[in-house]
């Protein structure tokens, strides 16, 4: 069964304060530059809809936007955000269960990724990937191991909560930047917060 934040829908943003303060918006926000005009963009797994209002202040109007949550309370918060003049249309569906008509401009995922072990990780990447056209940009944001304990520590706490309250599978963090590179992928930007636990990347198919 994938992992559903249902039941971390009413606490989910508030905890993500308290522990990260706004280091995860600032991370995903770093990245929204990129995206120009008239882009057509995915974002899978993004949870309450924060990034949409961070999405509207650099682009009030002018982007389709298709935006997939699995979890029903998740994507009724994320329905009553600002998003300005932008065209949205919200999916509440496993993105694997998703056949899309066309490819996207620019793919976007939030703190997705690290829900999987590397195993699902790839099924899922490639799914995502057949989304993206050719030399389309995928904005990631997740967290990382750079060798500190205190990391290693605050993640394993982190994965065995969500394995607890939202099913989450995953039991340590996996390999997402090596993900990218054995599928061809190229590193434009990355950025790091939160003592570098937290990275965000822009990569172009």
């Amino acid at each position: 069964m994938p992992a559903n934040y249902n039941n971390s829908s009413w606490f989910y943003d508030r905890l993500s304060q308290l522990v990260f303060g706004k280091a995860p918006i600032r991370a995903q926000s770093c990245l929204l530059s990129i995206i120009s005009s008239g882009n057509k963009i995915l974002i899978v797994g993004g949870g309450s809809g924060e990034i949409l209002e961070e999405i509207a202040k650099f682009h009030p109007a002018g982007l389709a936007i298709t935006y997939v949550e699995i979890a029903p309370k998740m994507i009724a918060r994320a329905r009553k955000r600002i998003i300005g003049d932008n065209e949205i249309r919200f999916i509440n569906d496993d993105i694997e269960d998703i056949v899309f008509p066309d490819t996207f401009d620019v793919v976007i995922t939030p703190f997705l990724l690290d829900n999987f072990t590397m195993v699902n990780l790839q099924r899922i990447f490639l799914k995502i990937n057949n989304c993206l056209r050719p030399e389309g940009l995928w904005l990631n944001t997740d967290f990382q191991l750079t060798g500190k304990l205190w990391q290693k520590f605050m993640a394993g706490f982190m994965l065995l909560f969500f394995r607890i309250v939202c099913s989450i599978e995953a039991k340590k963090l996996p390999d997402i930047q090596h993900c990218f590179y054995r599928n061809g992928y190229r590193l434009i930007k990355k950025e790091t917060f939160f003592g570098d636990f937290i990275f965000s990347s822009i990569y172009q198919k």
